[in-house]
């Protein structure tokens, strides 16, 4: 039984490896279940044994990496800084950069800058309301949706120039940035 299981994770890692090294090389659209097949040294029915196609295959690659980004914002400090939380992030990217590289350079980045996207919002959101203890605003969803994109974009910008600054160096800058918006607009200090 383990040696089943260890087989099964294995194969799972292979076409997961296939499917990204292939991105690399080429357009997800012109990528095959073949392709992946006899990238990853697996049969095809082995890729159909885990995924419906290459499709839920990417579907699934993606999931799997927005809830390990989740996982570690959940085991964060709730009291780490914007920079200490952004490290985490930078160095999250920076050991998965084939896989991050390869989605936001292939034609399916609309799709997974989305998700992407969301995860983003999606803690910033969690972040106001934890921090602030209130209700959001429709002034602190435009903030949001604001920093969720720039966020985004720092991050887009940095993988698709091969990381030109160390991962320390990009959450200084952006947990600077964080802070800077956080205080200034969203928990204004009360006028004198």
């Amino acid at each position: 039984m383990i040696q089943i299981d260890r087989r099964v994770r294995k194969s799972q890692k292979a076409i997961k490896s296939a499917i990204i090294d292939l991105m690399i090389a080429k357009k997800f659209d012109q990528i095959t279940i073949q392709d992946i097949a006899d990238q990853a040294d697996v049969s095809r029915r082995t890729i159909y044994l885990h995924y419906t196609d290459k499709f839920d295959l990417l579907d699934k690659l993606i999931q799997e990496h927005i809830e390990e980004m989740q996982e570690i914002c959940n085991t964060e400090d709730m009291n780490a800084t914007y920079m200490e939380s952004a490290l985490l992030w930078f160095e999250y990217f920076e050991s998965q950069y084939s896989f991050f590289s390869a989605m936001l350079a292939s034609k399916g980045s609309s799709f997974f800058r989305t998700r992407f996207l969301d995860f983003f919002l999606q803690e910033l959101e969690q972040g106001i309301i934890d921090e602030g203890g209130r209700k959001l605003t429709e002034g602190d969803y435009v903030d949001i949706q604001f920093l969720g994109a720039a966020i985004l974009g720092v991050v887009e910008w940095w993988l698709k120039n091969k990381k030109p600054h160390p991962p320390s160096f990009m959450a200084e800058r952006l947990g600077l940035l964080l802070e800077h918006h956080f205080e200034l607009y969203v928990y204004p200090s009360p006028s004198l």
